[in-house]
C-alpha cells in the first residue's frame, strides 16, 4: 500500500519511488493529453512502458516506435529515449523503472525541454 502523500505529482504524472515502499522498482503513472512528454534522457537501468489506453510515440536510440493500447515498450539501460502523445485522445501509461529510485540524465538542456513535459521539472540523482 502506498501513502498518497508520498506520491509526487508532476503535471500529468505521478511518481512512486520503490525505496519508499520497500520495492526494487519505481513507477510513474502518466495521464496526459496530446503533446510532448519528457525531453530526451537516459537511465542506467531498463524502463518498461505499459500503455493501457491511448497512443504513444517513443524515440529510443533514434528509432521511432509507435505504441497503442495493450502495447509494452522497453528502453534498455543507458538508451536515449523520449515519448509523446500523438493524440487524438488521452494517453494512460505506466512506466516501470528497474530501480528503487529515479536516476535521470537529461540529454537536452533545460531551456530546450518542452514546457510542461512529464517529469522534466525535477532532476534527481539520489
Amino acid at each position: 500500500m502506498i501513502d498518497a502523500l508520498k506520491v509526487w505529482q508532476l503535471g500529468s504524472a505521478s511518481e512512486i519511488e520503490g525505496r519508499i515502499s520497500g520495492s526494487d522498482s519505481s513507477v510513474i503513472v502518466v495521464d496526459m493529453p496530446p503533446g510532448p512528454g519528457p525531453a530526451l534522457h537516459r537511465r542506467p537501468y531498463a524502463e518498461t512502458f505499459v500503455v493501457p489506453e491511448g497512443r504513444a510515440r517513443f524515440t529510443i536510440e533514434g528509432r521511432d516506435v509507435e505504441a497503442s493500447a495493450g502495447s509494452v515498450v522497453v528502453a534498455p539501460p543507458n538508451a536515449a529515449h523520449a515519448f509523446e502523445n500523438p493524440g487524438p485522445g488521452r494517453l494512460l501509461q505506466v512506466d516501470i523503472h528497474a530501480s528503487d529510485r529515479f536516476i535521470t540524465e537529461w540529454l537536452a538542456p533545460e531551456a530546450e525541454r518542452p514546457p510542461g513535459a512529464v517529469a522534466a521539472p525535477r532532476e534527481r540523482k539520489t
